[in-house]
């Protein structure tokens, strides 16, 4: 789902704790991935509320950490952090296509424990997931 087609102003007011978590972090009009990640982390917050504030303020979220939005031209982050070449740990795949719900996707989160669990950057987990055809779900801070 785009920036333009989520209903951000049926998600009511923003605290101002998370208004300031996430002004502080901006880059420019825009807030990264692991920046907001971050403002969850310090504050104690679930990250979805501060993707949600950040879609209720009209900031758009950019460059995910697993590369699936927010790179110029729509190009997926991995041709950016050149990772596709890369050798992918012994067993990383299986552990991708364990995690898969029953409808065949990946969450955002289990990819990123996967990811962890075998030292892989998540910019690589999120181009081994697309490359094995699975779609990643359920982004931690509502993006997708």
């Amino acid at each position: 789902m785009g920036f333009e087609d989520k209903e951000k102003f049926k998600l009511g007011p923003v605290d101002e704790r998370t208004t300031r978590a996430i002004r502080s972090r901006l880059s420019g009009a825009v807030l990264t991935c692991a920046s907001a990640m971050a403002a969850a982390d310090e504050g104690g917050a679930d990250p979805l509320d501060i993707g949600r504030g950040a879609d209720a303020l009209g900031i758009r979220l950019t460059v995910c950490q697993l590369g699936l939005f927010g790179f110029p031209a729509g190009v997926k982050g991995w041709v950016y952090a050149e990772v596709t070449d890369r050798p992918v740990p012994s067993g990383f795949e299986e552990a991708v296509r364990a995690a898969c719900s029953a409808e065949g996707g990946i969450s955002c989160a289990a990819l990123w424990d996967a990811a962890e669990r075998f030292a892989v950057p998540r910019i690589q987990a999120g181009y081994v997931a697309d490359s094995l055809g699975i779609t990643v779900r359920s982004c931690q801070l509502g993006a997708f």
